[in-house]
């Protein structure tokens, strides 16, 4: 009867795998070390990706100018965004060209030249009348902000909406005024 127990039901004898002192301590040092090792990692991962996960507030609009304010000659008008990048929040102050276009329609475009991104001004050259113009490289552009000289694209365009006879500027938008 006592061999009956040490088999199975097939009549083999049961070998019972024991573990050395050797493999038990390589085991628990490797889950101990693999345990703080995923302790330390998994914080510095969640530091990094956080703020990719975070809402970036770019469909948020500011309130920058009456409507009625705005004409068919560009006016310039600066405005503070606040701004989260990566982990720290701050006001910045942003510049826009408003003005309407020829068919009475607001629109705004970025005094950021888009050739080595220095600013434009409107008018501020007597070789290049009633065009926005950069100082640094004499990049020039229309009033609709289509590239004349040097810059290889036009100036950028703010989104923007009317709303209660104001003007909100949102997001930089590629150019849409001078596919018009």
């Amino acid at each position: 009867m006592h061999d009956a127990h040490n088999k199975h039901s097939s009549g083999k004898p049961v070998t019972r795998r024991e573990m050395s002192r050797r493999q038990f301590l390589s085991y628990t040092l490797g889950g101990t070390g693999a345990f703080m090792a995923a302790g330390m990692t998994i914080p510095m991962i969640r530091f990094a990706v956080d703020p990719v996960l975070q809402s970036s507030g770019e469909g948020t609009f500011v309130k920058v100018v009456e409507e009625s304010k705005i004409t068919a000659e560009p006016k310039s008008f600066k405005f503070q965004v606040h701004q989260v990048d990566g982990w720290v929040e701050s006001e910045i102050e942003l510049e826009a060209w408003i003005m309407k276009n020829d068919k009475g329609q607001v629109y705004a475009l970025s005094p950021v030249c888009k050739h080595l991104g220095c600013t434009v001004n409107w008018n501020s050259d007597p070789r290049f009348p009633n065009e926005f113009f950069c100082p640094c490289h004499e990049a020039h552009y229309t009033k609709s902000g289509k590239h004349l000289a040097v810059a290889p694209a036009p100036l950028d365009e703010y989104d923007i909406k009317i709303e209660n006879g104001f003007v909100y500027l949102g997001k930089v938008l590629p150019n849409q005024q001078v596919t018009k």
